[in-house]
């Protein structure tokens, strides 16, 4: 339970860094622009470039606190593991966040891996063990 505890730490902390990171994108390119002069267009001529500042950036914090309930149960909650595993937006956006999904699939396997052990071990441990048959009694004369 505490290494898989540990790895959705380590991969939420990721998420959320992930997220958080592209929230001052439009500042730090408003500091530039006064290098390269020419970001002003960017934005209304190539939205794309933008891309990871909002909903994605927004997207992935809450994405994270999903995250929640397989450090409570992850048993129970393996789904939420499943469930960030699944990629399946459009090819070019695939593209820009694979850096995350590539690594972030990473401790997902592994507390994935963990989690289905815990689950063997847990229906071991419920699972009643059979009594001996008792052995007769020489019958007193």
């Amino acid at each position: 339970m505490k290494g898989i505890r540990a790895w959705l730490v380590l991969f939420v902390v990721c998420l959320v860094l992930s997220g958080a990171t592209a929230f001052p994108l439009v500042h730090e390119l408003r500091w530039t622009e006064d290098v390269l002069r020419s970001l002003d267009t960017a934005d209304t001529d190539y939205p794309f470039l933008l891309h990871g500042t909002d909903r994605p950036a927004f997207a992935h914090l809450v994405i994270a606190v999903a995250f929640y309930g397989p450090c409570r149960d992850p048993v129970r909650n393996i789904w939420v593991v499943e469930f960030g595993m699944i990629r399946g937006i459009p090819f070019w956006w695939t593209v820009i966040d694979m850096s995350f999904g590539v690594i972030g699939i990473v401790p997902l396997y592994v507390v994935r891996k963990k989690i289905k052990r815990l689950e063997a071990a847990l229906a071991l441990a419920s699972t009643p063990v059979p009594s001996p048959p008792s052995t007769p009694r020489p019958a007193e004369a």
